[in-house]
């Protein structure tokens, strides 16, 4: 008796099977189970270390933020974060895992400087880190995302081991670290994640074919390449989903962060929203120095990265321009001052390119662009300008929209992301910024602002600095300390 497809008698089955499952159960016996044995009580063992150290000389909580000298609002999230942890666990000792080579003063004395926040120098510990090329996404020109992700892996191995911590906490959401620290440095695991790293409306926008900053015109002209790409970013959001899970708290930035990330991991006990700190209460002192006969500058405080979507701005001036076709005297008022760091040879580049594009849309004379301004100088231009302008789409929060909000400037901003969840409200009678999305429709919010009546204006800017104090630095640090309070429980 054969079996006709594969040509193989039926009686040898009876036999091959049989020594498949003994070959199984024999490695099975032999080598997994050993196996787990053996990593289960190293994983105790380590645990229990751990734990009489802690008892002993206090908890070693260790931040992944390998450019905590940045300077952005992410840097403003780390640094306030372990001055909260520091004021309620006096015993704690904080390390922070970084690429960066500065001296720990000088970084120390930058953070005070920057964000206000005074911290004891002799109580941060800085763990260098070497292999900084594995998540600079400049390394990786082609599947950028699982690249980055994966020499994430590296550098958090790195991490771990030059120093096991007792509490590990990420907040730059390198999600494939996560792993590395829950299972083999035996630790909980938090995150305070700003952005996740692939959402659905990434999804649909590939799959809708929408050229974009990170779905280029030759991918979404191409079928073929659009159904490849759609797969690679679904099994990259199913690796994503696992890392994700290996968190014990999870804090997010806002509530579009906090949908995405609920989508993505499916943990939400676990999630917290807890909005990051903002300099509200500085700002909400500052008075406009605006006159009638100065110019209507429209401001936009923003780094010059791609997804911020500077062009969006210079089309809305073109719309603009248009718009006021017959009032050349109101035309020649407005101004569009662009602000923001242009350090990276890229980001030169970036504002090269804008320039280009403003003279092409004939708008170059009412575009300034101020770079690498320092606080005073940002401080005077809040003062001097009339409105802000914010386009990036699904902005994950909007800390410079909050800012410019508390610093009593109406702020037009991206209908989508945090601007439309959790910051600007536009109902009449409560409105206290507004929000667009096309070139023409900004245009209209911008002539829309310059119409208001003054009380109105007054009204609308009293409302926007009275909805800010929610994101204030001891609110946030209240948020933190009350969410996080698990990782130091648990055992």
């Amino acid at each position: 008796m054969y079996c006709i497809k594969h040509h193989v008698p039926v009686e040898s089955l009876f036999v091959v099977l049989p020594l498949f499952f003994l070959a199984f159960v024999t490695f099975a016996t032999f080598v997994l189970i050993p196996c787990a044995f053996i990593f289960a009580s190293w994983y105790m063992r380590i645990k229990e270390r751990k734990l009489e150290r802690r008892k002993r000389d206090g908890a070693n909580v260790a931040f992944f933020h390998p450019y905590c000298n940045g300077g952005g609002g992410g840097e403003r999230v780390l640094w306030v974060a372990i001055k909260a942890l520091l004021t309620r666990y006096p015993d704690i000792h904080i390390y922070v895992y970084t690429v960066e080579t500065a001296e720990a003063k000088t970084i120390i004395d930058k953070v005070q400087n920057q964000f206000n926040v005074k911290l004891d120098v002799d109580k941060i510990n800085f763990i260098r880190l070497s292999m900084k090329n594995a998540i600079d996404p400049a390394s990786y020109p082609y599947l950028t995302l699982l690249m980055q992700s994966l020499g994430s892996i590296g550098l958090g191995m790195e991490a771990f081991m030059k120093f096991n911590p007792d509490i590990y906490i990420d907040t730059t959401g390198f999600a494939f670290t996560y792993p590395i620290f829950r299972y083999l440095a035996a630790c909980p695991v938090g995150t305070y994640t700003h952005y996740p790293t692939i959402t659905s409306a990434m999804m649909r926008r590939v799959k809708h074919r929408v050229a974009a900053h990170n779905n280029s015109s030759l991918i979404a002209r191409n079928p073929l390449l659009t159904w490849c790409k759609i797969l690679y970013y679904k099994m990259f959001g199913m690796m994503y989903r696992w890392v994700g899970r290996c968190a014990d708290v999870v804090l997010v930035n806002g509530t579009w962060t906090e949908e995405h990330i609920n989508e993505l991991w499916g943990r939400p006990l676990s999630t917290h929203r807890v909005y990051p700190p903002c300099e509200v209460s500085e700002l909400k002192k500052l008075r406009s120095l605006v006159r009638d006969s100065d110019p209507i500058r429209i401001l936009s405080v923003a780094q010059f990265r791609p997804e911020k979507d500077h062009p969006l701005m210079l089309q809305a001036l073109y719309e603009l321009r248009n718009l006021l076709m017959n009032n050349d005297q109101l035309w020649g008022k407005i101004k569009l001052v662009l602000v923001g760091s242009a350090r990276s040879a890229s980001e030169q580049e970036r504002v090269r390119n804008l320039r280009d594009l403003a003279a092409h849309l004939s708008v170059d004379g009412h575009v300034q662009f101020v770079l690498n301004a320092p606080y005073a100088q940002l401080l005077q231009l809040y003062q001097t300008s009339t409105m802000a302008i914010h386009t990036m789409w699904n902005e994950h929060f909007g800390i410079s929209v909050v800012e410019c909000m508390a610093a009593g400037l109406i702020t037009i901003a991206h209908r989508s992301g945090g601007p439309l969840a959790d910051i600007i409200e536009t109902a009449e009678g409560s409105r206290t910024g507004f929000l667009a999305a096309e070139p023409a429709e900004y245009a209209r919010a911008i002539l829309e602002v310059i119409a208001l009546p003054q009380h109105e204006r007054n009204r609308i800017i009293e409302a926007a600095r009275a909805s800010v104090d929610r994101f204030s630095e001891s609110e946030f640090e209240k948020a933190f300390i009350r969410t996080s309070g698990p990782l130091f429980t648990l055992q």
